[in-house]
């Protein structure tokens, strides 16, 4: 019987990668969010079923202090962008290297101070006390990334550096 549902099951995912490579564009991303929904709907249909519910429960509850440090990490999103893309997205020149900066040569004062949350006239002082309340909430033993504690890093450099 089990090697009569796998047959079938084959048969229909081919089907399904058949008529799935005829689809424009559009008409892909209309069919994946159909397919999100119907499987999120399956999902928990079963889960509600066997009476698994507080699993889903669960996993929600574990998500809302993460939810909470959005606004924080938020700050880091056009860093994240530039990783991702490899330009700069922010300003009308986004297209070409900030003041103070070369092409590839790492970030600008102003970036540093962005990440740091500091002003461009903080002293030398500042910039260590904002380096040391961000990477003792970032620091990847504590949770954080190794990405987001390597810009912080950089970011005290750059400033510290411009200001001796």
């Amino acid at each position: 019987m089990h090697w009569i549902l796998g047959i079938a099951l084959a048969a229909a995912v081919f089907v399904i990668l058949k008529q799935w490579g005829r689809l424009s564009a559009e008409k892909k991303k209309a069919a994946t969010w159909k397919l999100v929904l119907i499987v999120g709907g399956v999902f928990l249909l079963v889960m509600v079923l066997t009476g698994r519910v507080h699993v889903l429960t669960a996993s929600v509850a574990a998500l809302i202090p993460l939810l909470r440090k959005l606004p924080e990490l938020a700050r880091f999103f056009p860093a994240l962008n530039r990783l991702f893309t490899g330009k700069d997205s922010v300003g009308p020149n986004a297209d070409h290297a900030g003041a103070g900066q070369t092409p590839g040569n790492g970030m600008t004062e102003r970036e540093a101070c962005e990440i740091l949350g500091v002003t461009m006239a903080c002293s030398k002082e500042d910039v260590v006390l904002a380096h040391r309340r961000l990477i003792q909430k970032l620091h990847p033993d504590r949770g954080g990334s190794d990405y987001l504690a390597a810009k912080i890093n950089e970011a005290k450099s750059v400033l510290l550096r411009t200001r001796e």
